[in-house]
Parts: structure tokens; C-alpha cells; sequence
């Protein structure tokens, strides 16, 4: 059976690598969208942030981000604002974003991940700092 996942995804964040690992390690191999190449939509992030559970606020990322220059710590901003700022500067999206038939998440930490694949990891995966995240019969260390 097909399972249709799409990653948000930018391949210079090692959270983002590890959460695509896991994704593929579950047998899957998903859509791959690297968002700061081609993001979404405006309608679609918006979408995205309201399956998630999320705001626009909990959605933004402030490490490497033009967040401080642009004022967006200011808590009197409204979510249109927000959204604004991360259309015109997809580096304020945090990462990565999954949407599988499971839900919509951010997965940070990475193995957040693992609660929306409909599938068993298929063996051990460790993450790229070493932490062991899944044991050798495909079940999460505690």
C-alpha cells in the first residue's frame, strides 16, 4: 500500500535529515519539498499551520533567521503579519514540516516523526549525532 507523506524539508538541517531518514526507514520513501527552493503556497502554509494545531507564531523560527531584524518578537503581531514574514522569507519556516495521513507535525525533535508514519521502522536507526532513536527489532527506545 502506497502511504503519501510530504516533508518540508531543507537538507542542511541535520533535524530535517534525520526526520527524512526515519521517514524512509518506515519503507516509505515521500515527497521531498525542499520549502526554501519552492515553498508553499500562502493559502497552503496557512492550511498546514492550522492541521498542525499550530499558530504562525509557533511555526517561526528565529536561529539564522532575519526574525530580530524584523521586528517579529514583538508579541502585538498579528498571525497575517507572521504568515507575511515567512512568505517572504521562507528561513523563518521552522523544519521540518510532515503531513502524512496521521496528521500534520513539526517534528522537533526529529523522532516526533515516528507518531505520524502508518508503518514499523525496519530496523535500528540512530540519528546523525549517534543517539540511538529506534532498536534493532524497529521499536522506539524509550
Amino acid at each position: 500500500m502506497a502511504v503519501d507523506i510530504v516533508i518540508y524539508h531543507n537538507p542542511e538541517c541535520g533535524t530535517s535529515r534525520n526526520t527524512l531518514a526515519m521517514i524512509r526507514n518506515a519503507g516509505i520513501e515521500p515527497h521531498v519539498v525542499e520549502y526554501l527552493k519552492t515553498p508553499p503556497a500562502r493559502a497552503l502554509l496557512v492550511e498546514l499551520i492550522d492541521r498542525a494545531g499550530m499558530t504562525p507564531r509557533d511555526l517561526l523560527r528565529e536561529k539564522g533567521t532575519p526574525y530580530a531584524e524584523l521586528g517579529l518578537g514583538d508579541t502585538s503581531l498579528p498571525d497575517d503579519a507572521l504568515v507575511d514574514a515567512m512568505m517572504a522569507h521562507p528561513i523563518l519556516i521552522n523544519r521540518p514540516l510532515v503531513v502524512s495521513p496521521l496528521g500534520v507535525k513539526l517534528c522537533r525533535p526529529s523522532e516526533a516523526v515516528l507518531d505520524l508514519l502508518p508503518s514499523d521502522q525496519l530496523g535500528a536507526f540512530a540519528k546523525e549525532d549517534g543517539e540511538q532513536v529506534v532498536d534493532a527489532s524497529g521499536q522506539r527506545v524509550a
